[in-house]
């Protein structure tokens, strides 16, 4: 743990650029450094439902996603006087949790290193057409539109969206670890490219593969999942 804290904001310079922390993240440091037990409250509460998500995404077991979020803690207790802001707070504390959730699933044989995705068997892997995903501007790689049965707020199809929110979450369960990771990450955490590069430690062009994926498979299960339902509230 001490090891992988050490090199953490090292490892994220030597990626590349990264914004760095912020004046509000440098003071909540300080204040936390200096004793202020509110500062660390306040980052506790604002981090430790996003940290148990992602922990989820690597370790899927919620007993072992919990401990790995104490021992994150730990880390960055530990690790805090040694923070240099050569990264956004968020983006050190994610990448303290990436790395001891990578270490419990090796230890349970649930993980299998980035690179693996770049196996013929992953570079043939279906997806949706590209050409329903934007390709320019700030939204670059998002859907081009929501599901049109979302746009009709009847009972019905309010009641058919909440289903389908509870629908989504279980395939994010079940995609694979590292897309899990990215999506939670991007369209969760709302994080940047280069910003999840950093935390997951992988090239933006991995990135952008793994998010399409995950983005794919979500779309095309819930467009099977909504037909479903209009055709059983239709029929």
């Amino acid at each position: 743990m001490a090891d992988n804290i050490r090199t953490n904001e090292q490892d994220l310079e030597s990626e590349g650029p990264v914004p760095h922390a912020s004046t509000q993240d440098l003071r909540l440091v300080e204040a936390i450094l200096t004793g202020d037990e509110s500062a660390f409250t306040s980052l506790l509460e604002r981090y430790q439902r996003p940290l148990l998500r992602l922990a989820l995404a690597i370790v899927t077991n919620r007993a072992v996603a919990e401990e790995v979020v104490q021992e994150t803690w730990k880390g960055v207790i530990e690790g805090l006087s040694r923070f240099k802001g050569r990264s956004s707070l968020k983006t050190w504390i994610f990448r303290i949790l990436i790395n001891t959730a990578k270490t419990h699933a090796w230890r349970e044989g649930r993980s299998r290193p980035f690179s693996s995705f770049d196996s013929p068997e992953h570079q043939h892997e279906p997806a949706v057409d590209p050409s329903r995903f934007k390709n320019s501007g700030i939204w670059i790689g998002h859907w081009t539109s929501a599901p049109s049965y979302w746009d009709d707020h009847t009972p019905e199809n309010l009641l058919l969206a909440k289903e389908s929110r509870v629908f989504v979450q279980d395939v994010i369960k079940k995609l694979p670890s590292s897309q899990r990771q990215v999506l939670i990450l991007r369209d969760t955490e709302g994080l940047d490219a280069r910003d999840v590069c950093h935390i997951m430690g992988i090239s933006e062009t991995n990135q952008r593969v793994l998010l399409h994926r995950a983005r794919s498979k979500v779309r095309s299960a819930l467009e099977r999942h909504l037909k479903e339902g209009e055709a059983e509230h239709g029929s």
